[in-house]
């Protein structure tokens, strides 16, 4: 079961938000949350709210056990920037891109392996066809 958790118009680049998602990636999500929780970068804050939305989603709306979580994928995609114009000498202006981002993160529950069927193996199963192994004579019956 994927749960899906989206943060949309984030005032951060994703350059720089794209570093801490890479690090979370592939992890389960309790060490993900000690990562996030001790990376000093805004990005990591903004991140691990993401993360533990969809921990929530996943417990409450899919049923699902959190410790069994584990991050498929941290995407950070670009959102509309905003563009602005600062004096500069002569006459001229210069752009100042302010860049946003979309935060996008998809947990996977790892399913309890289910437990494969051992053959076991058949005793020697006596029936009526064989014959049955006749007894040993002894002495006292000689």
């Amino acid at each position: 079961m994927e749960v899906k958790s989206t943060t949309k118009y984030v005032r951060l680049s994703p350059k720089k938000a794209r570093d801490v998602a890479r690090e979370i990636q592939g992890l389960p999500v309790s060490t993900a949350l000690d990562i996030l929780t001790f990376t000093p970068k805004k990005a990591a804050q903004l991140i691990g709210k993401t993360l533990k939305t969809a921990i929530a989603d996943a417990e409450n709306n899919f049923s699902l056990d959190t410790s069994t979580l584990i991050i498929k994928e941290a995407v950070i995609g670009s959102a509309p920037t905003q563009r602005r114009f600062k004096p500069r000498a002569k006459g001229s202006a210069g752009p100042i891109l302010r860049r946003s981002s979309h935060i996008s993160i998809t947990l996977v529950g790892s399913a309890p392996e289910k437990k494969k069927k051992v053959a076991r193996k058949s005793a020697a199963k006596t029936t009526d066809d064989t014959p049955a192994a006749a007894p040993a004579a002894t002495e006292e019956q000689a």
